[in-house]
């Protein structure tokens, strides 16, 4: 790429996370940046895009030598702002992350951090997610730092194939403890979703949804299974949701 590339970063932990702040570390080392992201934590949006009240879309000065801007909606309303009002072209990457936490196998579906990037996969515009595998808002970031650094480097420097974005996620591990990055498949593992009934103080009943994540005894070359070998997962993921195996049986039911 001979012209420097123009980088779009956003996230959904909010403008403020200590991840955000180092993705754009990394980011600004390779070209013209420019930040939107939310206002607030936007953590569990999936692609909900703010269609009954106003955005805000306010400049801050929290990263002072770049272009940025805090956005009162979710990930995604962040992409559509950048892309079509702020920067008004398509950039030549989009960044999202380093979120807070992992987003591994159907995590992916409720992840803002993910959503971001699939946005911008349906822009054609080459997009990545990177989540580190530590919840802390105060985590080690420099062994995530270097990753991100070899990813974008690879990404600039090949052709990205089209309608895809890469789910990156980063094991909480020292650097030297890293083993290496491996392209893999997202895991089947899913939600044991529990809810705790509670009460107000009128006595009126309410809901908080708690569970675990069940990603037991993984298969081998998942995106669970290469995390806790110490390796770097990247897993392509398409926003296409066709199912192909079942068209052929589908359509049969109607001949």
């Amino acid at each position: 790429m001979n012209k420097e590339p123009l980088i779009f970063v956003t996230n959904d932990d909010g403008i403020f996370s200590k991840g955000i702040k180092s993705l754009v570390e990394v980011a600004e080392t390779f070209g013209k940046v420019v930040i939107i992201a939310p206002d607030k934590p936007q953590s569990g949006m999936g692609h909900a895009i703010t269609l009954n009240q106003p955005l805000r879309l306010n400049k801050d000065s929290i990263f002072m030598n770049h272009e940025s801007y805090t956005c009162s909606g979710t990930p995604v309303d962040c992409v559509k702002l950048g892309v079509s009002e702020i920067m008004k072209q398509k950039p030549d990457l989009i960044l999202s992350g380093i979120n807070h936490g992992e987003n591994t196998s159907t995590n992916i579906l409720y992840s803002g951090t993910m959503s971001a990037a699939v946005e911008g996969a349906m822009e054609n515009i080459p997009s990545i997610g990177f989540s580190l595998c530590n919840f802390d808002a105060d985590a080690d970031f420099s062994g995530a730092k270097t990753i991100v650094k070899k990813v974008i480097e690879m990404v600039l420097k090949n052709q990205f194939p089209n309608n895809i974005c890469l789910n990156v996620n980063i094991p909480k591990l020292p650097e030297n403890e890293i083993k290496g990055i491996k392209i893999v498949r997202q895991a089947n593992a899913f939600w044991e979703d529990r809810f705790e009934k509670r009460y107000d103080q009128f006595n009126k009943p309410y809901y908080w949804l708690t569970g675990e994540f069940g990603k037991s005894n993984p298969e081998e070359g998942t995106d669970l299974h290469t995390l806790s070998q110490g390796y770097v997962s990247i897993v392509p993921i398409q926003y296409d949701m066709t199912s192909f195996d079942s068209l052929e049986k589908i359509s049969k039911w109607f001949d």
